[in-house]
C-alpha cells in the first residue's frame, strides 16, 4: 500500500516563494520516479516536474528556472520548491508516484499510478 500525503501550499503574493512536500508512505522500495503536477479548473491534470530514481529532473517549460523538484536523502519525503510565483501558477497540485526507477517517456497523468490528494497553491497579483 502506497499513500502519498502533500503539504506547504497556501496563498501568496505573486514573486513569492512555497515549498509543497510529499510524505510518502510505501511498504517496499522508496527509489521510483515521482512527480508533481496540477490541476486548473476545468482541465486535465499536467505535469510540472519529476525526478527519476537516479535523481534526474524534468521540467515543464512554463516553469523552468523557477521550480525545483528533489528528494530527502532518506527516500520518504518529495519537495517542490516554487520561486518567482504568478498568478498562472494557481491550482491543485499533486503529488504522484510510479512503480519504476526512470520515469517514462511523457509526464503525463495516466502514466503514474498513485497519488496524493491535492493542495490548493493559490498566487494573487
Amino acid at each position: 500500500q502506497v499513500q502519498l500525503v502533500e503539504s506547504g501550499g497556501g496563498s501568496v503574493q505573486a514573486g513569492g516563494s512555497l515549498k509543497l512536500s510529499c510524505v510518502v508512505s510505501r511498504s517496499s522500495n522508496n527509489n521510483f520516479c515521482m512527480g508533481w503536477f496540477r490541476q486548473f479548473p476545468g482541465k486535465e491534470r499536467e505535469g510540472v516536474a519529476d525526478l527519476t530514481g537516479f535523481g534526474t529532473a524534468r521540467y515543464a517549460d512554463s516553469v523552468k528556472g523557477r521550480f525545483t523538484i528533489a528528494k530527502d536523502n532518506a527516500l520518504t519525503t518529495l519537495y517542490l520548491q516554487m520561486n518567482s510565483l504568478k498568478p498562472d501558477d494557481t491550482a491543485m497540485y499533486y503529488c504522484a508516484s510510479t512503480r519504476a526507477v526512470l520515469c517514462p517517456a511523457r509526464m503525463t497523468e495516466g502514466n503514474y499510478y498513485y497519488w496524493g490528494q491535492g493542495i490548493q497553491v493559490t498566487v494573487s497579483s
